[in-house]
This record gives C-alpha cells, structure tokens and sequence, in this order.
C-alpha cells in the first residue's frame, strides 16, 4: 500500500470512494467535496495499491495562537480493503501533517454508535471531549474527540 498526498486528477475516484461508503443524506456533495479538498486550509492524503485507490483522508487546519488546530473531516476506506490498516495509517499520516503544521491538538466527530471508529480512535490517544447530538442527521449523534500532539515529528 501506498500512501501520497492528493493529485486533483484523483477527485473522481476519491468521490466514488465517497459515493461507497456514504448514502444521500450522508455523504459530502460533489461540489463541497471538491472545495474542501482544494481549500488551501486543507491536507488530502491518498491510499493506493495496484494504482488503485483503496481509501483517503482529509484534514482541514485553522491557525490559532499558539500554533494550529486540525480537524479531521473524514477517513474512508473502500468496505474490501477494511481490517488491513489502511485506515490507521491514514490517520497516521494526517497526524503527521499536523505536527509537521505545528498543531497543538487534532479533533474529529464520530457517530456515536461506530463502536469499530471510536475503538481505533481511543486506540490511538484521542479522547470524548463531548457529544453532539444529531449531528449526522435527528437521532444520529457525534462524540467529540480530541489528541493533544507533540510538535515533534515522529517516525
């Protein structure tokens, strides 16, 4: 498995991952999709294997003084690549462009019954900072989680 940054020439396959792993309402439209990604605020980075891609992630940064703060707007892996590791190591690598940004602290929402996301998340350090409620959809609510980061940037 590889891992890269984004390529705007990889959007229509990034959005048919999207396409896979959300239904209307709860997927990200094109349009919005497309301008985060090239928001200059933002990190994309791509999972590919065979010159397929298998998953991605994007994080969006906001300054704040001292430093940074990221926010972890999505991680999708295609349902046949899960349980290899693809999504850890894209959370890795976002992690890594967040230190490599100087940000203090990374955050995320996650539904609050995706037992398998919170695990992994818990796993690596973040902590439920709050919940949200409905805010995937009425009755569909968020915890909010959050990982102080060392500056340094680790191997």
């Amino acid at each position: 498995m590889r891992y890269r940054p984004y390529s705007h020439l990889d959007f229509a396959e990034l959005y048919a991952i999207e396409e896979v792993c959300f239904q209307p309402p709860f997927r990200f439209g094109r349009r919005y999709m497309r301008r985060l990604i090239e928001s200059p605020a933002a990190s994309t980075w791509v999972a590919e294997e065979d010159g397929r891609m298998a998953g991605f992630a994007i994080a969006e940064f906001s300054r704040k003084s001292p430093g940074a703060i990221a926010y972890i707007q999505t991680i999708e892996v295609l349902p046949e690549q899960r349980g290899r590791g693809v999504g850890i190591r894209l959370l890795c690598t976002i992690e890594a462009s967040a230190r490599a940004l100087q940000a203090s602290a990374i955050w995320l929402h996650v539904e609050s019954t995706n037992a398998g996301a919170i695990r992994l998340y818990e796993a690596h350090g973040y902590r439920v900072e709050g919940r949200e409620e409905d805010f995937y959809a009425p009755g569909r609510g968020a915890l909010i989680c959050r990982k102080l980061l060392d500056t340094e940037i680790s191997e």
